[in-house]
């Protein structure tokens, strides 16, 4: 099979830094599916892992894809060859820049049957870091309209997490309000359901003019150093914080003890990466977003597509993530 393959010590732009290789078609035990890739999403964690690859140290990064089931492993009991399945792989496996991938049964679900195969392989990995930051950390119930009356401040909007976010909080009756920092995101935000968006200083005086003092949680998708205080002033006594990007430095937690606020994480690959015995509600979850999707309640964050599984269209993916001005998702159609 072809796979594209990242070596650590270069500079994305480098053109030793990816290259393409032939490798042997995986084979399937225990629960896992081999799939067929026909997509690849494009996040952030590709440039994370990426910079963090010792140097000389190859990877197959991906860690977002759609593929139709080609085989599967004598335990697996979900999913028959043929199927087509969507999922955000494991951190500790090779991923999804290549043909053919083998993932655990349990962390795949049925592929949205009204979306292209480019449109669902935006979806798993910003889907299921929204929904567990928003209903597994922040304890906000996973209804439609089940928290009428509450908000959430969305740090972030318009990336591939926020935009997650914004979309499954609006189903979920949370008024939202959101940060963007340029007109076009502004936009994007208002559209997938923010209520209310503001630029993303003095954060404070912004909501305050829109009639928002306090909020009752936090989605801090980026930056989180430079909100930290800010957070703390517009969060609500007893209020929640859920973070997801890497603060460069220390932050003091004392700002947030005279509310009694719960600061909590979220890392999608937490279940896969220790084998958590609930690892299968990832399939779960992608099985709701799948049925929303499916029902028009969501939408996918697709906002760019690159053609081909080849070293080109990979390079360009991961420098474009790495200017910081992406709007939705970034897929590889194969």
């Amino acid at each position: 099979m072809k796979a594209i393959i990242a070596t650590g010590g270069y500079a994305p732009s480098d053109p030793l830094a990816f290259r393409e290789e032939e490798r042997g078609v995986p084979r399937p035990e225990g629960r896992d599916i081999l799939v067929k890739i026909q997509a690849a999403g494009v996040n952030p964690v590709d440039t994370k892992v990426f910079a963090r690859l010792a140097p000389g140290k190859q990877a197959i990064l991906g860690w977002d894809a759609v593929g139709i089931v080609d085989a599967v492993g004598p335990e697996v009991r979900r999913f028959t060859p043929g199927q087509t399945v969507y999922y955000a792989g494991d951190l500790t496996r090779d991923g999804s820049n290549a043909q053919y991938q083998l993932v655990d049964e349990r962390l795949a679900a049925a592929a949205p049957s009204s979306l292209t195969q480019a449109e669902a392989a935006s979806l798993p990995l910003t889907g299921m870091t929204a929904w567990e930051g928003v209903f597994d950390r922040l304890n906000f119930t996973p209804d439609e309209n089940a928290n009428q009356g509450r908000t959430l401040l969305v740090v972030g909007g318009a990336g591939g997490v926020g935009s997650m976010i914004i979309q499954l909080a609006a189903w979920a009756g949370i008024r939202v309000a959101a940060t963007a920092g340029r007109p076009e995101s502004a936009a994007w935000c208002r559209e997938l359901g923010a209520s209310v968006v503001v630029g993303r200083d003095d954060l404070p005086a912004r909501l305050a003019a829109e009639g928002i003092e306090t909020v009752d949680a936090i989605f801090c998708t980026t930056h989180a150093e430079e909100h930290w205080a800010a957070m703390a002033k517009v969060l609500a006594p007893q209020g929640g914080i859920c973070l997801i990007d890497d603060p460069e430095g220390p932050l003091d937690i004392r700002l947030f003890k005279q509310k009694s606020a719960r600061i909590c994480w979220e890392f999608m690959f937490t279940r896969s990466l220790f084998r958590t015995p609930d690892m299968g509600r990832q399939g779960d979850i992608l099985e709701r977003i799948a049925s929303l999707v499916d029902q028009g309640r969501l939408r996918t964050t697709l906002s760019r597509t690159h053609s081909g599984l080849t070293v080109e269209s990979v390079r360009n993916a991961h420098l474009s993530q790495l200017t910081g001005t992406m709007v939705g998702k970034q897929v590889i159609a194969f």
